[in-house]
Formats: structure tokens, C-alpha cells, sequence
């Protein structure tokens, strides 16, 4: 895929709409575009969190261990940020994910990310909003299986 093709990719992300063409194009030459089959591990819980993931196609579940399996998180689709909660946290993955579908997604190295998030202030909103959400829902799902 061109660069080109690949800044037209991430405009259709609505965290990267904002961010100029230029910066754009080195966010997609400094990030590896990979590839996950279904049931593909992406990243496991535990492991540095030397990465974020933007899902271009196809989807993934997160999920963490419980007693008696895997316990689902979210199901994450296209335009979806994974892997950034580590990142921001300066912490090992809190999760696990696995693509749940043939997942094409943009790989971006922490120092590249940490550095977008500086330079676009409304990038670092839009991460945290969707962080927050995210930990709403979990705290939702929690409470309505009474262990919340």
C-alpha cells in the first residue's frame, strides 16, 4: 500500500481527522501496517505495552482471565484504538486481544504514539474520552453481573 493510501486510511479514523496530511504521512511511514488471523493473538495480558493498535479491518476481543475463563471486555471494530491504556499508563498489558476476524491494523510504536498525543492536544482528549467510556461500560457490565 502507498502512503498515500495509507493517509487516507487513517483520515477516515475520526481521532486522526484533525491532524494534518503531513503528519499523517509520517504516522503511516513510521507505523507497520500487520496482520491477525481470526483467533490471532494480538498482544496477551502481561506482556511491555511497546505498542497501540489502530484496527483498519476486521475486529478483536479483549478479554482478562477470570476462574473459570476468559472474561469479555469489549468487542472492538474498525477505527478502534487498542492497546493505548499500557502506553499511558506506563504499565504491562492490563488485557488480552485477540482478533475475532481476518484484522489488517496500524501498529504504532509507543514513543511514536506518546508523541502524537503531545503534539495534538485533541487527539489526547479524544483518547481519554473514549478511555472513560470504555471503563463505564465495564463498570455497567460488572454491575449487572453483581460483581460491581
Amino acid at each position: 500500500m502507498t502512503l498515500d493510501n495509507e493517509v487516507t486510511s487513517l483520515r477516515q479514523v475520526p481521532l486522526f481527522r484533525e491532524v494534518e496530511t503531513a503528519r499523517l504521512k509520517l504516522l503511516a511511514f513510521t507505523s507497520e501496517r500487520v496482520h491477525f488471523e481470526e483467533g490471532q493473538l494480538v498482544f496477551a495480558r502481561g506482556e511491555a505495552a511497546d505498542a497501540a493498535y489502530l484496527i483498519l479491518e476486521g475486529g478483536a476481543a479483549v478479554t482478562i482471565d477470570g476462574p473459570h475463563g476468559p472474561v469479555p471486555l469489549a468487542l472492538l471494530g474498525a477505527n478502534a484504538l487498542v492497546g493505548e491504556m499500557g502506553i499511558l499508563a506506563d504499565q504491562p498489558r492490563s488485557a488480552t486481544v485477540t482478533a475475532n476476524s481476518a484484522t489488517t491494523a496500524l501498529r504504532i510504536d509507543r514513543d511514536v504514539f506518546l508523541e502524537l498525543l503531545a503534539q495534538f492536544p485533541q487527539i489526547g482528549i479524544a483518547v481519554m474520552r473514549d478511555l472513560a467510556l470504555r471503563l463505564e461500560q465495564t463498570n455497567q457490565r460488572l454491575a449487572e453481573r453483581g460483581g460491581g
